[in-house]
């Protein structure tokens, strides 16, 4: 028997907040990313790490958040919580692959492809086992063709988000691309949701449904949680809203001398000031 599925039961609301939740975790993503680039080499690998939570938290939310949504009229669904957080831990640590390949390696060539692709496959793999995680009287089935189709829209946005966090630097781009990042990633759900087919298990009817909202919102907290206080961290942290290099004291830099740095603080150029030959003019008597 087949089922009738329901994308949209709370309208236009769980589309637009699952939007938004994925623009969210790109932008602090993304920020986090480009932040990493700015420090030395022994901080980096924690500025990428709260980039990756931070994205794949972001995408998992969104997802989530667009199940609200989702119904079978004729069956009422529930979701396994084990592999709904293992799709959680998926996303997190693929994702976080290929921003550490594109955060030491650079958004451009083989390390950007490389990068984008397993980060493309992460966020589809976490949406297809998070259906896993969908329980009810039947089974799914999914059209091979789309699968694939939204499978490429995942990896397309991802590699061009990580090419954004590598190249862009202004904030108002980060945010623009955060945006852009936001709308693929919501097309890769509605996507994969539109390859999916629901067979029932016999033919008896039973109440049917979305979720109540209490069934996921405890299992959103954890993440929204996490991406409010990446949120925080974003807006108290200058350099990672204007994008410019960390600065580095002048008496830290190899070669100077700490008595010239701390003398001159201001004058970086003061050791090639000292000394100018084309402008001495010798006070010794000439011989006639």
């Amino acid at each position: 028997m087949q089922g009738t599925v329901d994308g949209f039961s709370y309208g236009a609301v769980t589309p637009l907040v699952a939007y938004l939740m994925a623009c969210l975790g790109g932008a602090l993503g993304l920020r986090c990313t480009t932040r990493s680039l700015l420090v030395t080499h022994s901080r980096r690998p924690a500025w990428l790490a709260l980039g990756s939570a931070a994205i794949g938290s972001g995408i998992w939310t969104m997802h989530f958040v667009a199940m609200m949504g989702f119904a079978i009229k004729e069956r009422s669904i529930h979701y396994d919580k084990p592999i709904t957080y293992a799709s959680l831990g998926l996303a997190i640590v693929m994702v976080g692959v290929g921003i550490f390949i594109v955060g030491y390696r650079g958004a451009t060539g083989t390390a950007l492809f490389t990068g984008g692709t397993i980060t493309g496959l992460g966020v589809a793999s976490m949406h297809y086992l998070g259906m896993a995680g969908v329980h009810f009287h039947g089974r799914f089935t999914y059209n091979t063709f789309t699968v694939a189709a939204s499978v490429v829209i995942a990896v397309v946005a991802a590699t061009a988000a990580l090419w954004a966090a590598g190249r862009v630097r202004g904030f108002m781009w980060s945010v623009g691309a955060s945006l852009v990042m936001g709308l693929a990633v919501s097309g890769m759900h509605y996507t994969g949701m539109a390859a999916l087919g629901v067979h029932l298990d016999g033919t008896s009817r039973t109440g049917g449904g979305a979720p109540e909202p209490s069934v996921l919102a405890p299992m959103l907290i954890g993440p929204l949680a996490f991406l409010l206080l990446a949120g925080i961290l974003v807006v108290f942290d200058p350099l990672m809203i204007t994008g410019r290099p960390v600065p580095r004291p002048v008496e830290h830099k190899p070669g100077v001398p700490a008595s010239t740095a701390a003398s001159h603080p201001h004058r970086s150029p003061a050791l090639h000031e000292e000394y100018r030959p084309e402008h001495h003019v010798s006070r010794t008597p000439q011989n006639r």
